[in-house]
């Protein structure tokens, strides 16, 4: 099982490269990072997350684990406009979190793990961890939805435990 990589790494600033089929290789990666998400645990993991400049995501945010939707190339189509504020971390940045504010429901729509294009709605911690893999698949951190002072305090904080 790979090791997650850690921020600064560049990779994690750079966009994911869209998938064009889920073929066998696919797969074997999304199994991949369900056991690294399961490992840590958590509730979502991005395929950059692993080196693998890939758009593909995992989510799991269910009480009962084994759930996992596998997605390649998740775009939302539509949020909720009621906000919903969650703390957010990632393995990418150990030891410290912040509470992040985004919709508390989205559409999204996504190449499952049949190869299928599908749509659904996310609500709750599940939307929260959908925005969040999406943002990493861009490029960006869950750091960046803050205010200037709050992420440098937290990387600050964060290069303190590292």
């Amino acid at each position: 099982m790979r090791a997650v990589l850690r921020w600064p790494d560049a990779r994690l600033r750079r966009a994911a490269t869209p998938v064009a089929e889920i073929d066998d290789g696919v797969r074997a990666l999304w199994d991949e990072m369900i056991a690294v998400m399961e490992a840590m645990p958590g509730v979502g993991l991005a395929a950059p997350q692993l080196g693998e400049m890939r758009a593909l995501a995992v989510v799991d945010a269910g009480r009962d684990r084994g759930q996992a939707v596998r997605m390649a190339n998740p775009e939302v189509l539509h949020a909720s406009v009621e906000l919903r504020a969650h703390e957010e971390a990632s393995p990418c940045l150990p030891g410290v979190s912040a509470m992040v504010t985004r919709p508390r429901a989205v559409t999204v729509r996504f190449l499952n793990a049949g190869g299928e294009m599908e749509e659904r709605d996310f609500v709750g911690l599940w939307a929260t961890s959908v925005q969040h893999q999406i943002d990493h698949l861009q490029g960006r951190m869950y750091f960046d939805r803050l205010g200037r002072v709050k992420r440098d305090m937290l990387l600050r904080r964060a290069r303190k435990v590292g």
